[in-house]
């Protein structure tokens, strides 16, 4: 049941791409959702209205759309501009980039909100000290709030890649060759469909916990409080077996 004939290759390689669609749609959606949560917060009311509009929009389309409009709507926009500078040629987004905007900008949606409760949860006192000795507001962004918002926002923003590196098997309908495209095609070769589809859901499962895993170890580097009330407490048990 669980022999891949000769396809186990194929699954391979769908899950590097998988791998490479995922990581760089968090990249650029981790940015994403710093500039929308700094527009929300923003003094500026047109920068609040175009952050509430993106938010509410795009979490409120289903990725699968999203994807499908990126991926073929985004040629039509690209070669509707592009005659007017009398370039008349076929344009056609790839499908990994069609991916990672649609995911991206999902992302983004979504990451904008952890990012700006993360914001609000630290004290407008430790600004104000901040500006009081001569801090301008991008150090005072750069040295004080945004290492607080990386701990507060971690575990939020480790559950949004979970169902980001899920979601990345959308993408398999625009043609891009990821886990599910190359467990389907493997699938319909063989006539095995649960045997490959098995072998996809246990791909996915390493994956997740691999990013379970990396995501704890991230929490625990960015809490020092924590990491160092661990060092005392084994201290203190090694020297209470010391004396007794």
């Amino acid at each position: 049941m669980f022999d891949l004939q000769g396809f186990g290759a194929l699954l391979l390689s769908g899950a590097t791409v998988t791998i490479k669609l995922a990581v760089t749609s968090l990249v650029i959606g981790m940015v994403l959702g710093l500039l929308g949560a700094t527009a929300k917060l923003s003094n500026i009311w047109l920068l609040r209205k175009i952050a509430t509009v993106y938010t509410a929009t795009m979490r409120g389309i289903p990725e699968l759309l999203l994807v499908l409009f990126i991926y073929y709507g985004g040629s039509i926009l690209l070669m509707t501009l592009l005659k007017k500078f009398g370039y008349n040629e076929y344009i056609e987004i790839s499908a990994f980039w069609g991916g990672v905007m649609a995911l991206s900008i999902a992302f983004g949606a979504y990451a904008t909100e952890i990012f700006r409760m993360s914001i609000q949860e630290i004290p407008i006192g430790q600004s104000e000290a901040a500006q009081a000795i001569g801090m301008r507001p991008l150090q005072t962004f750069y040295r004080i709030t945004l290492p607080q918002v990386w701990q507060i926002a971690l575990p939020g923003l480790g559950n949004l890649f979970l169902v980001l590196l899920k979601d990345t098997a959308l993408v398999s309908v625009v043609g891009l060759k990821d886990i599910m495209y190359q467990s389907s095609r493997a699938a319909q070769s063989t006539q095995q469909p649960f045997t490959f589809y098995m072998a996809a859901a246990i791909i996915y499962l390493g994956l997740t916990m691999l990013i379970t895993g990396f995501m704890m170890w991230l929490e625990w580097r960015a809490n020092p409080a924590a990491r160092y009330a661990k060092k005392i407490s084994r201290q203190s048990t090694h020297s209470q077996s010391t004396i007794g």
